[in-house]
């Protein structure tokens, strides 16, 4: 993923970030139980997010306990793992193959290729058991490398293609909350994929890659940081509505960091650079 879907470490509690911090060292060490080192180091704070969001919906049994690790040896920290964890580390897996496989054809990455090579048999795995949901990323991960083959201007298109994956990600269960996940996660993919776009537009238009953005800068670069903070915000609206929509109590909070805060963070950092 893009580790844009992450928390603002100043405006959270401490005790908040002590939470999100035990998330993501439990999906770490699912990623590890799982899959071994090689899982282990496709950790993403993306996947971390997905991990609180559905802990804090169905409200699982959880583990608990204080661990150290290798970046951490000397004093301990508290770890959470549940079922969500562990789910949220599959696709944690699948998106990493993915990605992997988007560098080695796209870019001739031999980083790329050897990163699929080693996550295939992981990957296959993850098919075998959600069989529908890994169809359906695929069709829309062809369906972005035919757009982007094409040069689409279409803003709209690609992104709506990521967020239908995102949405995927999202809806582990079929069941009442399914509509309101779905809609979280397809405009969190559409912010996603145009926020990396914004981060990336002059080094695609340097490269020659494809880039979404493009004709914006090219004819109203004077505004081009204001209408893509215009279209970021209509994404993050809508899934502010899908969001509120879900009966969240446990860590309801840390859960509005990330999107309310934490998402713009890199915007920020990245607008003092484009004008």
């Amino acid at each position: 993923m893009f580790g844009y879907i992450t928390i603002n470490k100043p405006e959270v509690k401490v005790k908040e970030f002590e939470r999100y911090h035990a998330y993501y060292c439990g999906l770490c060490r699912d990623l590890r139980a799982l899959y071994g080192p090689a899982g282990q180091a496709t950790l993403s704070y993306d996947l971390t997010f997905v991990a609180v969001l559905l802990t804090s919906l169905y409200e699982p049994k959880q583990k608990a306990k204080i661990t150290r690790c290798i970046l951490h040896p000397a004093a301990g920290h508290p770890m959470l793992r549940n079922e969500y964890t562990a789910y949220a580390a599959k696709m944690n897996l699948l998106m990493a193959y993915h990605k992997a496989e988007d560098d080695a054809l796209d870019e001739g990455s031999a980083k790329g290729k050897a990163a699929e090579t080693l996550l295939r048999r992981h990957y296959r795995k993850i098919v075998k058991e959600y069989p529908e949901k890994c169809e359906h990323i695929r069709e829309q991960l062809d369906a972005i490398h035919a757009l982007e083959k094409e040069d689409c201007a279409d803003v709209d298109a690609a992104a709506g293609a990521f967020g239908e994956i995102m949405a995927e990600v999202l809806t582990m269960r079929k069941d009442q909350w399914q509509p309101y996940l779905h809609r979280l996660g397809f405009y969190l993919g559409k912010f996603v994929y145009l926020m990396d776009a914004f981060d990336d537009i002059e080094k695609d238009l340097e490269k020659g890659n494809y880039n979404p953005l493009k004709n914006i800068w090219n004819t109203d670069k004077e505004r081009f940081e204001e209408r893509c903070r215009n279209l970021l915000t209509l994404m993050m609206e809508q899934a502010a509505r899908a969001f509120e929509a879900l009966p969240l109590l446990r860590d309801a909070e840390l859960l509005r960091n990330i999107l309310y805060s934490g998402v713009w963070v890199r915007f920020a950092q990245k607008a003092k650079k484009v004008v």
